[in-house]
Order: C-alpha cells, then structure tokens, then sequence
C-alpha cells in the first residue's frame, strides 16, 4: 500500500484549507491578493521561546500557521503551562507532525501517540509531551495564533 509522504500530505492539507478559507471569504474578499508570497520559519513573523521549545509563527494569504519544535523532556504543564495560565491546554490545533512522537493525553483521560505524517485535530482541553529521545516537529494549521501566548497579567 502506498503512503504519501507527509510534506505531500501536508500540502493536500494546505490547499483545501486555504481554498476553503477563500471561498470562506475570510482572504481575498475585495482586496488584491499577490501572485506569489514566500515566507520560511527561519524568519517567522513571531517567535514564542520557552523551555525546550519554541513555536513561529507566519501569516500568508490571511492564514497563520504555526510550527511547533520541542525538545525531548518538553511538556506542555511544565513548560507552556505557566505562560498560558490555564490548567491544561485550551486552544484548538489541526496539523501534521513532521517528525518525532509526541503524546496527548486529554482532561478526560483520552490519550493518543502522534508520529510522523499523522495529521490531528485536538479539542481545547490536554496536555501533551515528547515521547523519546528525537526532537518534536509539527505544523499547526487551526490554532497557531493563540497557542503559548502569555496570559493578560
């Protein structure tokens, strides 16, 4: 059987999403949109750093994306936790693991290993971490703009 590999997924994924927020009319309703727009997280609009990971942000075609790089012994309650300054986590993520395991383990008790090419959407209301020795890299399509972002002191 044939599996694509996840950067072919991931850009399946992308063009519906971005199709769909077009016909939406949340992008390009009345305003010229450029031809061709490149941008790479190595110069993301925004960097949200905290220990053993960060998340970068980039906006392109009215859609944030975010991309999420955890080291191994990162966990959301220990290290974004005290950021968001919520019990668990509270946003809402779709995307696509790039490489490294990662688990998730919803307030519920719901739990679920992601791996590599595995596209996931998870409700408000978990906590998750890095499984094993290799760093954690996923690409979050729903999310991204709310996720680690400090609390209103």
């Amino acid at each position: 059987m044939y599996t694509a590999p996840p950067i072919v997924i991931f850009s399946v994924v992308f063009l519906c999403f971005a199709a769909a927020t077009v016909l939406s009319g949340a992008v390009g309703a009345g305003r010229p949109m450029k031809k061709i727009t490149i941008k790479r997280f190595e110069k993301a609009d925004d960097s949200r750093a905290f220990e053993k990971g960060r998340f970068d942000l980039a906006t392109i075609g009215g859609v944030t994306i975010g991309r999420a790089s955890y080291e191994p012994g990162w966990k959301w309650s220990l290290h974004v936790k005290p950021i968001a300054k919520t019990s668990s986590c509270r946003v809402e993520h779709v995307g696509l693991v790039v490489s490294g395991r990662a688990m998730v383990v919803m307030d519920d008790g719901e739990e679920i290993l992601l791996k590599p090419g595995d596209l996931f959407a998870i409700a408000p209301g978990h906590d998750s971490w890095v499984v094993g020795d290799e760093p954690y890299v996923s690409l979050h399509l729903l999310g991204a703009d709310a996720y680690a972002k400090r609390a209103a002191e």
